[in-house]
């Protein structure tokens, strides 16, 4: 004779084995403050006994959250799982929610998909807060989720009015850091291969190039200015656009994949790095390491940045009220052999 499948035990069933009453065991389970330390005890070795397994669902409606965090990055799931900055943001948003035993959602959401069932989803009925990376300057995301009432916190600052609700590399100082090497090593004729300009990386980076050459008693020469997708391949095209506009003996790219692609045009122009032509890149992703030459580079920490974004949407889900200021991490110069 079979037996009859061991259906899941109830919370009745804890309260019962604790001796307490339902609401006691429920509050028990949820987290709640007034309980005496004799029944938590009481419970909490009754759910022991009894293998009993909390309903998500029904927890959910009961503390009214679902202990689930996303992220939403603006890129295709190519360019995310090929670029390293992105692998660096996600184990440091990961390792900071499963410290705080919250879950990660992870989603895609390129310009033309980011409507209908990603707005729908984005309510309080399904995360507890939402980070949004790789934004453009025209994207309606963060204030369309924020409407739903869910706390919202952005990789990049969008502008340099944008002061709460955001975690950020200081892009401007780190630009900066790189052209003032140039400068310190001679290089009269310095270019750069900017990354778009409606995206904050992009911008910044480029406003530090400015800032330095200015600093330096030097004026852009729209010549020396190019442009790429922070793409290896667009930086090779960039790098090739520059070395037919006019001379160029060094050149900072607003990152190291980019900064690859330069290399590699370099090469085949014939010229020697940094003998001839003097590169730096922005991002210190393991490939710095790798390209011949070595890549001199400024350092920052994707995976910092991921840890304090998670910190600061945790911070806004526990204690919902004004915005969070925003947080700028710090940036350093990494010299190897290409500058």
């Amino acid at each position: 004779m079979t037996r009859p499948p061991r259906t899941r035990p109830t919370l009745e069933e804890v309260a019962a084995r604790a001796g307490v009453g339902r609401g006691t065991a429920s509050r028990v389970i949820n987290g709640g403050e007034k309980v005496s330390e004799r029944a938590r005890l009481a419970v909490e070795q009754a759910i022991a006994e009894l293998g009993y397994v909390p309903n998500a669902a029904a927890r959910a409606l009961v503390t009214r959250r679902t202990d689930a965090i996303a992220l939403v990055i603006a890129e295709s799931e190519e360019r995310v799982f090929g670029e390293p900055f992105f692998a660096g943001v996600i184990r440091g948003i990961g390792s900071a929610l499963a410290a705080a035993d919250r879950q990660l959602v992870l989603l895609f959401a390129q310009a033309s998909q980011r409507r209908g069932a990603l707005d729908e989803y984005l309510t309080r009925q399904h995360v507890d807060g939402v980070l949004l990376l790789s934004l453009h300057d025209d994207d309606e995301l963060p204030e369309r989720i924020r409407a739903h009432g869910v706390p919202v916190v952005v990789g990049g600052r969008s502008g340099a009015d944008v002061a709460t609700d955001f975690v950020d590399v200081d892009n401007l100082q780190g630009a900066r850091l790189a052209v003032e090497h140039l400068v310190g090593l001679g290089r009269r004729h310095i270019a750069t291969i900017a990354g778009p300009a409606d995206m904050v990386a992009g911008r910044f980076r480029y406003e530090g190039y400015a800032a330095a050459l200015a600093a330096a008693g030097r004026a852009v020469d729209r010549r020396l200015v190019a442009r790429g997708d922070f793409g290896q391949a667009s930086g090779e095209r960039a790098m090739r656009e520059l070395l037919a506009g006019g001379e160029v003996d060094a050149v900072f790219c607003a990152n190291d994949l980019m900064a690859a692609g330069a290399l590699r045009a370099l090469a085949a122009a014939g010229l020697r790095v940094p003998k001839d032509v003097a590169v730096v890149g922005f991002e210190d992703a393991p490939i710095a390491q790798s390209t011949t030459p070595p890549l001199t580079t400024v350092h920052q920490s994707p995976e910092e940045m991921g840890r304090e974004m998670a910190a600061m949407v945790l911070d806004a889900t526990r204690a919902p009220g004004p915005p969070l200021p925003g947080r700028m991490l710090p940036t350093s110069l990494v010299v190897r052999d290409s500058a």
